[in-house]
């Protein structure tokens, strides 16, 4: 399997489906198979595990469980290609030294989780067509591929509409990427907004901040709406007053354009942003664009991610603020790479692709 990153697997024996196999393995086929068929994990096992991937059923929704040899792991929900888990060795305990990264909380419907790493595309034809692509497709298992030592791959695929989308999964021992390809196979453009936003556990509100951003211009702006999200579009950009002794500015209006000034910007407070370089500069044959990669800072566990972008041209940032106490005492912030202020046009027969991953140095 061809790895979407640029970054490569060890060149193994690799399992696909192929027309003459069983129809596409999804949560919904169990339903209607014969009582003696064999369990869709089992199946799947069959087809596509290898050791450090193993296929689960919970709450009558099926999963896949990575695993390298320093313990690090990783959970995806295979219907609706949501990473509900990642559990990195950050610490060099020989018997434990694991801590979850992302926070994730149940939905109304015990198979649906909310937060994790979720995967939007949204239709952008028009301004007011927001709707999700992803809401009612279905993925499916196309590939995996193991070492099982120092990196394990599960590759989804769907379709939604005119777009055939792969989606890879790859767990490293330090780091947990996510990719995705979009194909147009229609006879007109479709343009999209798209982003892959993490959302990400931290001990405390106070001690929680991003750093790297700095020089870089922002705006505070709404997320993409998605069927992950923990705040709505219109509950994050609710204001609120920065608690006092952080001495940071409230936020600024929509729409209005400013510099990060300080290398730290603490996530304590309420936001919702955007950074980037502004639609009206991009015009101009050279301007500056965010970094491609950034650094989140949880000084209650004194552990530190690396957030890196591929193929993306924004990076959006949120904190719940006060708002975090609906889901708890812990706190948590949402990031991740992001095409929002200026959509991307694929058009008939081309393709588009961006990434994330998730790395450390904790070790």
């Amino acid at each position: 399997m061809a790895s979407l990153l640029p970054f490569s697997l060890p060149k193994l024996h690799i399992t696909k489906a192929s027309s003459s196999s069983s129809p596409p393995l999804t949560a919904t086929t169990a339903a209607t198979a014969p009582p003696t068929t064999v369990s869709i994990p089992d199946t799947l096992n069959e087809k596509f595990g290898r050791k450090g991937i193993k296929f689960v059923e919970s709450n009558n929704t099926h999963f896949v469980e990575m695993t390298v040899r320093n313990g690090s792991s990783t959970k995806l929900q295979i219907p609706n290609a949501h990473v509900t888990s990642y559990m990195p060795k950050c610490h060099w305990e020989e018997d434990g030294g694991f801590e979850e990264v992302l926070y994730t909380v149940p939905g109304s419907d015990p198979s649906i989780s909310k937060g994790g790493v979720g995967l939007v595309i949204n239709d952008a034809s028009d301004s007011s067509s927001k709707a999700s692509l992803l809401s009612n497709s279905r993925w499916t298992v196309k590939a995996s591929d193991s070492d099982a030592i120092d990196a394990v791959q599960v590759e989804l695929s769907c379709t939604a509409g005119t777009l055939d989308i792969t989606y890879v999964v790859t767990l490293y021992p330090q780091s947990l990427a996510t990719a995705v390809k979009v194909t147009n196979t229609g006879r007109k453009a479709v343009t999209l907004t798209s982003a892959i936003l993490s959302h990400l556990k931290s001990k405390n509100r106070n001690g929680t901040a991003i750093d790297g951003l700095r020089a870089c211009s922002f705006c505070t702006h709404p997320p993409l709406p998605s069927p992950f999200e923990l705040l709505s579009p219109s509950e994050a950009m609710k204001f609120e007053d920065p608690v006092w002794y952080t001495f940071e500015d409230p936020e600024k209006k929509q729409g209005l354009w400013t510099v990060q000034e300080g290398e730290v910007t603490n996530l304590g407070n309420k936001m919702s942003r955007i950074y980037a370089a502004p639609p009206e500069e991009r015009l101009k044959g050279i301007y500056n664009t965010p970094p491609s990669k950034y650094e989140t800072i949880d000084q209650g566990r004194k552990l530190f991610f690396r957030v890196i972008r591929m193929g993306f041209e924004d990076i959006y940032v949120s904190s719940p603020g006060s708002l975090s106490k609906k889901y708890g005492n812990e706190y948590f912030i949402c990031t991740g790479p992001a095409s929002v202020l200026v959509p991307v046009v694929v058009d008939p027969g081309e393709g588009w692709r961006g990434a994330q991953v998730i790395e450390h140095d904790n070790l």
